[in-house]
């Protein structure tokens, strides 16, 4: 077992608090497994298809009432509607019909999963701890400023709070970069698609009940 990892709290000046957080070993250093990553993207993004696709039949497109040729004596093959697969604008044969495209993974795998994301983002050093902030009131510029500060304003930040904050996640939603989320919501996909993990301290403690 390798020393558990260390990261300085920032402000939202951008300054070191003084204070340290030790990050858990089972959760940020533990041993990353892309097959369990693999599999529980791939659940997610299968999870968020729609599956209303569809074509019509012979026997759902319009018209094809009147037989097009005489049964016999015409020298070509018998027709019996002009809405035949064969003929333009008629049904489909074996076309898309709505289905599931749900994919089931199991809680220990998706656990893996989330344990080996934020491993790799620590190991990369791409996880920032800052302190706990509110915004008073719904305004992006306050927000833009604390990224700013941080160095994130062009980096694909994925922030976490310990719950759901109406005026934080409003106050961001027009920053193109940043997604806000609260700790225990975050799924390995929202983790491995963001450049930077931005913590508020408190929410390091939901990601460990979490996922501990």
């Amino acid at each position: 077992m390798h020393e558990a990892m260390e990261l300085k709290v920032l402000n939202t000046a951008g300054a070191e608090t003084g204070e340290v957080v030790t990050l858990r070993d089972d959760i940020f250093g533990a041993e990353i497994s892309e097959h369990a990553m693999y599999l529980d993207v791939k659940s997610i993004l299968a999870n968020r298809r729609q599956g209303t696709h569809k074509s019509k039949t012979r026997g759902e497109v319009r018209g094809g009432g009147k037989k097009p040729l005489r049964q016999k004596g015409t020298g070509n093959a018998r027709q019996g509607s002009t809405r035949s697969p064969l003929h333009i604008g008629g049904g489909t044969i074996f076309g898309p019909v709505p289905h599931s495209y749900d994919q089931k993974v199991n809680k220990k795998v998706k656990l893996l999963a989330r344990r080996s994301a934020l491993s790799s983002k620590a190991k990369d050093g791409q996880i920032i701890v800052v302190e706990d902030f509110r915004l008073e009131q719904i305004k992006t510029k306050p927000f833009a400023d604390i990224l700013k500060n941080l160095g994130l304003s062009e980096k694909k930040t994925l922030m976490l709070t310990p719950e759901y904050d109406t005026i934080m996640t409003r106050s961001g939603r027009n920053i193109e970069v940043l997604t806000i989320m609260s700790a225990e919501k975050a799924s390995t996909y929202d983790i491995l698609h963001s450049k930077t993990v931005l913590v508020q301290k408190t929410a390091l403690k939901k990601i460990e009940e979490t996922l501990g």
